[in-house]
């Protein structure tokens, strides 16, 4: 007798087993939810996400011109660090911030602005920062007194297109 062999069943045992059927399993469970309050929150979420990405892009579109003003001065910066371009450098960086005050507000109320009357407006809509007095004296004589040889410092140079950056990214533009 082979070991290995399968032991022999008796008739009742086979009979038995040939009665049995396969366990029934039950359908998956649907994802779909089963009320109608699943559903209303899904499309309230739905509805509620395209509102943010909207609302998302016009932010973009608004400020767009803040994000090419930033990387206009960085261009400037980067274009005159040697001692020499200084005064151009703040010269560049006064046009700039006059073509984004024009951007942002009417041009009836920003285009005849200058000298005292530009800096108290760049004070003014500054949002959370100050415009220094250093810089606003630097750009009350970049305007249009400067002579195109005149040297500026380098503490005055930093100082000037750090405010300018700040006005920049921080200026408030009233709705």
């Amino acid at each position: 007798m082979d070991e290995d062999a399968a032991p022999q069943l008796d008739a009742a045992t086979r009979a038995a087993l040939q009665k049995l059927a396969d366990i029934a399993q039950p359908p998956p469970v649907s994802w779909m939810p089963q009320t109608w309050g699943w559903a209303a929150l899904a499309v309230l979420v739905a509805a509620l996400l395209l509102w943010a990405l909207w609302r998302w892009h016009q932010y973009r579109v608004r400020n767009r011109y803040r994000r090419e003003a930033i990387a206009e001065l960085a261009r400037i910066e980067a274009r005159h660090g040697a001692p020499e371009g200084r005064a151009d450098a703040v010269t560049e960086a006064a046009a700039l911030l006059k073509r984004v005050a024009l951007a942002a507000w009417p041009r009836e109320a920003v285009a005849p602005l200058s000298g005292r009357d530009w800096v108290a407006f760049l004070r003014r809509t500054a949002g959370g920062s100050s415009f220094p007095d250093e810089a606003a004296a630097l750009l009350d004589d970049a305007e249009y007194r400067w002579p195109s040889n005149r040297r500026v410092a380098d503490a005055d140079e930093k100082a000037f297109l750090v405010a300018a950056r700040r006005w920049i990214e921080g200026h408030h533009v009233p709705a």
